[in-house]
Parts: structure tokens; C-alpha cells; sequence
């Protein structure tokens, strides 16, 4: 099998509304572990949000558009206040079986809302940071040139989009690394699919054009930044 392009083809089996409902909630609950073991969020945290918090001096609201199972924002809510951070965390998704999920994991300072980018920027919503976690991959061009312009207009900070990076050992290691977890779920179809799915750097900042920059964060990891324009 080559990865020398993606395989822009390929369904994952959790974006099927008809996908058994248990399989999919276990796979929401267990990609806390899988993003904690590879999401590199704990060094964007430290060289990138905390920083950007700290110079507001004021009470700032967050966003995790596609927010899922509710984990990265959870996660980064608790960092926050560890570290002494007035945040206000919102996470959006539209689809409901993931806010079953994802609302579990509220609480004073992190909520969940069935939206979308667009819908929130309709509304006239403005936040300190947006930031998104594995959704790229999952759009068309289209969907990637709106989520990008939605996302930048609802943001007066920074914008901070992570995903998978597309390699051979990123492929071979996921599939071995997930067997442990896989039980019950849909993670290693759906990964090793999202892999497939996935940017290299240069594409995905030839994707989403200027004034778009894609860095790696940690290996096999891509984050796309642009500043806002809310």
C-alpha cells in the first residue's frame, strides 16, 4: 500500500450515522488515552496557548471546534487552572452521540454545545483562541477553505488546527501501538484510515494557503496557526 498521497476515498467507520452506537462511545472515551499518548498537546500547551493566555491579563473563552469526546479540552481546562489561568472552554460538535460522550467530562469551566464553526460565527461569537484537533483531515477542499475562514473570523487571538502527519512509520507504529486498546472499538480502522487521510507539511500548507504556517509539534504531528481576524 502506498502513502505516497492521500486516500481522500476512504470513510472512517464512526462517520457512518448508522455505526454501532457502543463501539463509537467506547472509541470517544479511549481517544483520551491515545491523544494523551501521541496528541502532543502538552507541548503546544507550553510553547504555544499558555503563553498567548497569559499576556491577555483578563478572563479569556476558548474553542475546540469538532470537539469530539470532549477529552482535549478537558485536559487543557485542567492545565489551565493548574496553572492559575482564568479560561472559559467551550467545545462544539454537531453530532450528538459525541456530546453524550463529550458531556461527561463538563464542569464550572468546560461546556459543550451541538454547533458548528459556521453556525457560531453566524451568531456573532468571538473567542481569545480557536483551536481544533483531527478535523482536518476529514474535509474535502471546499470544507477545508470554510473551516479555515470560519474558524480565523471567530477568533480576535490565534488559530491552532493539529493532526495526524502522513508517513510509513506513523502507519506501521499506530498499527501496532494500538492493539492494547482496540477491543471494542473503532481505533484501528478509523486510525490507521486517518492516516491515510492525513497532510504531509507541505500539503496541507498549500491546502490552506496564506497566512495559514504548518509546524511539527511532536512527531508524526502536524498544527496549522494563523492569527485570527474576529
Amino acid at each position: 500500500m502506498s502513502l505516497a498521497v492521500r486516500d481522500t476515498g476512504l470513510r472512517e467507520l464512526m462517520d457512518d450515522p448508522d455505526c454501532d452506537p457502543d463501539r463509537l462511545a467506547e472509541t470517544l472515551r479511549r481517544f483520551d488515552l491515545v491523544n494523551r499518548a501521541v496528541g502532543g498537546w502538552g507541548r503546544v500547551w507550553r510553547r504555544g496557548i499558555r503563553p498567548r493566555l497569559q499576556r491577555l491579563g483578563r478572563p479569556a473563552r476558548v474553542l475546540d471546534v469538532g470537539s469530539g469526546g470532549g477529552d482535549v479540552v478537558a485536559r487543557l481546562a485542567a492545565w489551565a487552572e493548574r496553572d492559575g489561568l482564568d479560561v472559559q472552554w467551550l467545545g462544539i460538535d454537531p453530532d450528538v452521540r459525541a456530546l453524550e460522550v463529550a458531556r461527561t467530562r463538563e464542569s464550572e469551566r468546560v461546556s459543550f454545545a451541538s454547533t458548528d464553526a459556521a453556525g457560531l460565527r453566524a451568531s456573532g461569537e468571538r473567542f481569545d483562541l480557536v483551536l481544533s484537533n483531527h478535523v482536518l483531515h476529514h474535509l474535502n477542499a471546499d470544507e477545508l477553505a470554510g473551516f479555515a475562514d470560519d474558524t480565523r473570523a471567530l477568533s480576535t487571538g490565534v488559530v491552532m488546527h493539529a493532526d495526524i502527519a502522513r508517513g510509513r512509520l506513523a502507519y506501521a507504529l499506530y498499527g501496532i501501538g494500538i492493539t492494547a486498546l482496540e477491543r471494542g472499538t473503532f481505533l484501528r480502522t478509523d486510525g490507521l484510515r486517518s492516516i491515510r487521510r492525513s497532510y504531509r507539511p507541505g500539503e496541507l500548507e498549500a491546502a490552506l494557503g496564506a497566512p495559514w504556517r504548518v509546524a511539527a509539534p511532536a512527531p508524526f504531528r502536524l498544527l496549522a496557526v494563523a492569527d485570527g481576524r474576529g
